[in-house]
């Protein structure tokens, strides 16, 4: 039996949301989650899992002249040492090059979406990843462990729920410790009792998500936890509790 040839699609950028086209003074990326292997197309439902931060975080921005984009990806899974995730990342992060010029780009993405980040955070428009639950292989310990030096120079927050029973957060939190060595600027909030989705606490962790992309993109002050949290050394600044009611009263 002929063996059915795998579809050639494109990855893309969704509906621009912020000031276009006004003048652009950033970008943030929202990468969705996905499955481990799959070449069917990507889940509608994935896109919808960040479209709502990417409204909130544009709203954030909209001062500054922030634009934030879905990036729909060309398959649904990572698929292996393809890797396609991360390579629709970089190729998201070359596509704002070429639409909005040189401004800085924050990746930001949930799940399979999380490690995509990470993965392609060496970009060279990229200064900042936000990693929320990200998915990453067991195996991390093993001889080929997830690659951290391409995030040296960015600035990197992992968020991840402790009851988290899809993505587990021991292995975010062993990433954190390594990619510390190779990077200070990077932290890691702990929200105790939050599930996969995060959606007990989704109020703190978008206040968190905001602080983190205002400061990295804008240079805005960060709240004084992320500022502890990016300053302490492990574990302490890699276990950093998010609290309940964070982002109510910012001291910015």
């Amino acid at each position: 039996m002929q063996q059915q040839a795998t579809p050639v699609r494109e990855a893309r950028l969704g509906k621009a949301v912020g000031p276009v086209p006004g003048a652009v003074g950033g970008v943030v990326l929202l990468l969705p989650p996905g499955e481990e292997t799959s070449t069917r197309r990507p889940s509608p439902l994935a896109a919808a899992a960040v479209r709502t931060l990417a409204r909130r975080l544009a709203r954030s921005g909209r001062a500054e002249g922030l634009v934030t984009h879905v990036v729909h990806y060309r398959y649904r899974g990572w698929n292996g040492a393809q890797a396609g995730a991360a390579r629709d990342a970089e190729w998201a992060a070359d596509e704002v090059v070429r639409r909005y010029g040189d401004v800085p780009v924050c990746l930001a993405g949930l799940d399979m979406g999380g490690r995509a980040a990470l993965h392609a955070g060496g970009h060279t428009a990229v200064n900042s990843v936000l990693a929320l639950a990200p998915w990453l292989p067991e195996d991390d310990v093993a001889l080929t462990p997830e690659p951290v030096k391409q995030l040296a120079g960015r600035r990197v927050l992992i968020v991840h729920g402790t009851d988290d029973r899809r993505t587990d957060p021991e292995l975010s939190f062993r990433l954190a410790g390594r990619a510390k060595k190779a990077n200070r600027d990077v932290c890691r909030f702990e929200v105790h009792s939050d599930g996969h989705r995060l959606a007990q606490h989704r109020a703190e962790v978008t206040a968190l998500a905001v602080d983190f992309m205002l400061g990295t993109l804008f240079g805005h002050p960060f709240s004084r936890p992320l500022q502890d949290a990016l300053a302490a050394p492990p574990p302490l600044g890699l276990r950093m509790p998010l609290a309940s009611g964070f982002g109510q009263s910012l001291n910015r």
